[in-house]
């Protein structure tokens, strides 16, 4: 089979500073390897301190005619972006897979994502609208307006290379503040793709900048004095240290971070419609979603148990892995071969702590001729405790721990004994079961009869817990609000 592979040869990426690319003086370079075939893609920069401060000035320069241009004419830059966008849209997404190893309708999803939030963000004449009250006494009025403060920046996760700066980049900018991208130097093609395009569709120099880098980047974005706001996606231990940086300097945060999923299946759950739903959600984008299904709960008899398991393994056991570019597979390779030694030591660690595994992913299985590097399989473990490591841990890996309880009840003392809470989802036909869980249940995003509870672009993105540190979250209104400050005008005219 032929793959369109629209990376020809390996490039050398530039950083976009003031609307221009510029070369980095940097002497550090890091490979970007293709997971699938682990051919070398890309090379790029880990840009030194005084590039990101660079970057930074450049934001700030470009700050004040920025917010001072009308929303409606920002908009109109989103407008354009999100038109080339669409014209690019299977080339996006197959940069996508070439660097991250997603297959490449999961990568077509994640463009399509993206590109819902610039749209939602082009509405932003009305999304800023204040409000007002005409007399709050005799001959005052009062009136609240939402402006927008400086320079924001992201720090986002490899997973979802291109999607993940677009929770927020449209909305910063459409409110009228620069913004600054710091991508993950693991898979940073995406971006410098979707840099271009915002090239092209006009934006002025400095709304919008890309500086590539790695932790020293980072930490100058957060203790720089010109940075009024941070947004990160990634792991709890690291995004306990950016808010707490943020809290020291007073800028705003939005840290969306680990999770560990619950998916509680009921014994009236009708698995014929389930069973699909839990294979995206366990091993879909090679289980490297921090909306995967991580543990499965089953409440009922040993009957519906046994059905469920068997069931569950038969339909694991049939996804074709491979490279994502290839139509046939369902998963791809996980995004690096550090990723996947991290995987294999937990697979090792739950055979050691008496989990069942019940299939074994280990033993590779590709379709093509591909090294097996980044490879691994669906893996399912059965007899799993709520405290044994891969009950309890993040794996970010296609690893499903099963467990049962005897009722709701108990499913959800499981769930709560866990310390994250970013997404939890039930599969039943009771309508008064799915009403209990989504009151009662402590996470973010809630499925009912659905594995991966991924809001929309006009709802924010939740979490609780040790997944989310913050008050606003991104998307939506939620991130119009973090972008801008409130002023209240009080008015009275003689």
């Amino acid at each position: 089979m032929i793959l369109e592979e629209p990376i020809k040869e390996t490039e050398k990426l530039k950083n976009y500073i003031d609307g221009e690319w510029v070369d980095s003086q940097s002497d550090q370079i890091l490979d970007v390897v293709n997971p699938a075939t682990f051919k070398l893609v890309g090379k790029v920069p880990i840009s030194t301190r005084q590039e990101v401060e660079r970057a930074v000035e450049a934001a700030e320069e470009a700050f004040e005619d920025w917010r001072d241009t009308p929303p409606v004419t920002r908009a109109r830059y989103l407008f354009r972006l999100k038109g080339l966008m669409e014209e690019n849209f299977e080339f996006l997404s197959r940069v996508q897979t070439m660097e991250h190893g997603k297959t490449i309708d999961e990568s077509r999803g994640e463009t399509r994502r993206g590109i819902e939030n610039v749209e939602v963000a082009c509405s932003i004449p009305s999304l800023m609208m204040g409000y007002n009250l005409e007399d709050i006494a005799v001959g005052i009025d009062e009136q609240l307006i939402r402006q927008p403060l400086g320079v924001f920046c992201t720090l986002p996760a490899f997973n979802f290379p291109l999607m993940i700066p677009l929770w927020f980049m449209p909305y910063a900018v459409a409110t009228g503040n620069t913004f600054i991208i710091k991508p993950s130097p693991r898979d940073p093609l995406s971006q410098d793709k979707l840099c271009n395009l915002i090239d092209k569709a006009g934006f002025p120099p400095g709304v919008v900048n890309v500086i590539h880098g790695g932790a020293e980047a980072a930490s100058t974005l957060l203790e720089h004095p010109g940075i009024k706001g941070v947004t990160f996606v990634g792991s709890t231990r690291v995004g306990k240290e950016v808010y707490k940086r943020c809290g020291e300097t007073g800028k705003r945060v939005i840290a969306q971070c680990s999770a560990k999923n619950f998916l509680v299946v009921m014994e009236d759950a009708v698995l014929e419609s389930t069973i699909p739903s839990l294979m995206s959600s366990f091993f879909g984008n090679t289980g490297q979603r921090c909306l995967s299904g991580a543990n499965a709960i089953v409440v009922g008899k040993d009957g519906f148990y046994d059905k469920f398991i068997s069931t569950f393994v038969k339909a694991a056991s049939k996804i074709r892995a491979g490279y994502g570019l290839d139509e046939s597979v369902q998963i791809g390779p996980l995004q690096s071969k550090d990723s996947k030694e991290r995987v294999l030591g937990y697979i090792e660690k739950g055979v050691e702590e008496g989990a069942k595994l019940r299939l074994d992913g280990r033993k590779i299985k590709i379709v093509g001729d591909y090294p097996e590097i980044c490879f691994l399989n669906p893996t399912i473990f059965d007899d799993v405790s709520p405290d044994m490591t891969i009950g309890r841990e993040e794996i970010f890996g296609p690893v499903a721990s099963i467990m049962r309880a005897e009722d709701l009840d108990g499913a959800l003392d499981m769930i709560h004994g866990n310390p994250y809470g970013n997404a939890s989802c039930i599969f039943t036909s009771s309508g008064k079961l799915a009403r209990e869980f989504q009151h009662r249940v402590r996470a973010g995003n809630v499925g009912i009869n659905i594995g991966i509870a991924a809001p929309m672009a006009f709802f924010p993105f939740g979490g609780m817990n040790d997944s989310f540190f913050g008050v606003l979250h991104g998307q939506g209104m939620e991130a119009v609000r973090f972008f801008t400050e409130s002023k209240v005008v009080i008015q009275r005219w003689f």
